[in-house]
């Protein structure tokens, strides 16, 4: 469309129209065609259509999963995508139990203090977990968050070997959660699934089984979606 039509159809003055038009361009969401000056779709307005669709799949295929993983371990189960330095929940299955966690959908936690993001943290190399530690501090929210990259780097170098992560009462008190990364058909991470609950029913040798029952229901669902 030209400048004209498009600040006709949206009835705002032209120069508006402009400015706005030139800001998206900057940004890639919409090109000029020099030849007969008009304006087009952009290629990020592809990617982020792209990107939701793909995110719409990951939900439909995660589902059925993660309630087959909230039935294997009476927990609560959750569904995340990084965000930045941080991951947001987009799903949950809550468990039946009368005591249990919950995260409300949209609910943002800093990648070092969450059992996703620490097993997303695990696939990054050392100078992008350096470039996280300039850009933000490493917050402690009790007192036994990880605070330092010395010390995350330890912990994650377990991460890797293992294939799950665990949140220890490092971003609430009485709540642990263990995560393990979702990798695409690229893979690159997209996701994490997590269970959440009670410290006390984390507690021993049901650490390790829960951590692999994890893990295993990650793998599913990137297989399920290309990757794995």
């Amino acid at each position: 469309m030209s400048l004209t039509d498009i600040a006709l159809r949206l009835d705002i003055p032209t120069a508006t129209t402009h400015r706005i038009l030139t800001t998206l361009q900057m940004r890639g969401y919409v090109d000029l065609q020099e030849h007969d000056q008009t304006w087009t779709i952009g290629i990020e307005a592809y990617r982020t259509g792209s990107a939701y669709l793909n995110q719409t799949d990951l939900l439909d295929v995660s589902r059925p999963i993660m309630r087959s993983l909230m039935e294997q371990t009476g927990e609560t189960v959750n569904l995340a995508i990084p965000d930045g330095f941080d991951v947001v929940f987009v799903s949950q299955i809550e468990a039946s139990q009368p005591i249990r966690a919950s995260f409300k959908g949209g609910t943002r936690t800093p990648l070092h203090a969450s059992g996703i993001g620490k097993a997303i943290l695990a696939t990054w190399d050392d100078d992008r977990l350096a470039r996280m530690k300039q850009a933000r501090a490493l917050q402690a929210y009790t007192d036994v968050t990880i605070t330092s990259l010395t010390a995350l780097n330890a912990v994650l170098a377990t991460i890797r070997k293992t294939g799950w992560a665990v949140d220890a009462e490092e971003r609430y008190i009485g709540m642990v959660c263990i995560g393990a990364a979702i990798m695409d058909a690229k893979g690159e991470v997209i996701a994490g699934v997590s269970i959440s609950g009670p410290a006390n029913r984390f507690a021993g040798a049901r650490m390790g089984t829960l951590g692999q029952l994890v893990a295993d229901a990650a793998d599913q669902i990137s297989k399920r979606i290309g990757g794995g």
